[in-house]
């Protein structure tokens, strides 16, 4: 039983996020091309970059997932409900869209449902708009209250335990805290906020540091696209291929969490992947001079040590093998890898219903 319910949340994350795959990538396109150490920066076009990951992306994630539960009236409630979630934390906020956005759109159908046939003629447009402002206002204000300080907390649980494991030196162990908090979005917080003071310290006593190495290493990422691309069909494993060199060669490593996030069970994959290079790299003695930044594998050699490009590289293609193997165990054991967009008939229903009301 828990097993199929696990399924279904992954089915349902995955009808959420695969219609708005693209708009993942073009972000990633405009940010490995764009931003300050990109292939060709410019500081005008990359003002897109921001805007587009805290509210462009989430909101559209919201609003696939009010449409899943209540139809075209659910995805205008859900953006209005989640603007409160965005506006209400400092993280990016995919868990509160993910949250929200069905959440809101189940409510509005459970509001028309209670109030069918009770309307009195003339007066159809007027309650559903003033229906959708009002419980949209509550929403958002919910969201801001509740979903935000929800997330900050999870955030701060994850970079004391990320920072408790590097002081106690269990330096591979940090995998379990990385991954998953990078799959929530808070790779930046916990490789720039944590890690990367710790690097610069013993870099300046030691010439190089393997906490560079811990969030942005590309392989265990690229393991699970691999394994996408190789494993399943239809619209997953053609989206797949872009999102490889995005990752792996433009250091974009958000562009795998939906990947992620469509099947959560393939989180074991990444930390397994990043356990076993970060073993390997501890064994060898592995190190980078500088802040791998973006994580691609293009940076990963240039901050390598003199003479040491191979040890990365092996590193690298260890977590990347370790992690393809996990997952892919994953998804064959799951049924119909083939992910499925939203079910068209399901939502004309809906929206032939609130039309011809």
């Amino acid at each position: 039983m828990i097993k199929n319910k696990l399924q279904n949340v992954g089915k349902y994350l995955s009808r959420m996020i695969m219609p708005n795959i693209g708009a993942f990538i073009a972000w990633g396109i405009i940010t490995a091309l764009f931003m300050e150490v990109g292939w060709l920066p410019n500081p005008k076009l990359a003002t897109m970059i921001d805007p587009m990951i805290i509210y462009l992306l989430p909101l559209l994630i919201a609003i696939t997932g009010g449409k899943i539960s209540g139809g075209s009236r659910g995805g205008v409630i859900a953006a209005v409900a989640t603007i409160g979630v965005i506006v209400g934390s400092d993280v990016i906020m995919f868990i509160g869209a993910m949250v929200m956005g069905p959440f809101a759109g189940y409510i509005i159908k459970k509001f028309d449902k209670a109030v069918e046939g009770k309307i009195p003629t003339g007066f159809e447009t007027l309650i559903n708009n003033f229906s959708i402002g009002i419980i949209g206002v509550i929403l958002a204000v919910l969201g801001f209250y509740a979903v935000g300080p929800f997330v900050e907390i999870l955030t701060s649980i994850l970079s004391s335990g990320v920072d408790n494991i590097v002081v106690r030196g269990l330096l591979p162990l940090t995998a379990l805290f990385i991954e998953p908090a990078k799959v929530l979005f808070l790779n930046n917080a916990v490789n720039h906020g944590i890690l990367s003071p710790i690097g610069a310290e013993q870099t300046a006593l030691y010439g190089r540091s393997i906490m560079y190495m811990l969030e942005a290493n590309p392989g265990p990422g690229l393991g699970v696209l691999l394994a996408y691309w190789a494993l399943t069909t239809g619209d997953v494993r053609n989206t797949a291929p872009g999102a490889i060199i995005i990752h792996f060669f433009g250091g974009i490593h958000e562009i795998y969490f939906p990947y992620i996030l469509m099947k959560p069970l393939l989180i074991v994959a990444t930390i397994a992947g990043s356990i076993s290079s970060i073993l390997f790299f501890s064994l060898t003695g592995a190190g980078l001079v500088g802040p791998a930044s973006p994580g691609s594998i293009l940076a990963f050699l240039a901050m390598a040590p003199r003479g040491e490009a191979m040890t990365v590289l092996i590193g690298v293609a260890i977590g990347t093998a370790v992690s393809f193997l996990v997952a892919g165990i994953i998804i064959k054991r799951t049924p119909k890898s083939n992910v499925k967009l939203i079910d068209a008939k399901s939502q004309t229903r809906h929206e032939n219903y609130h039309y011809n009301k």
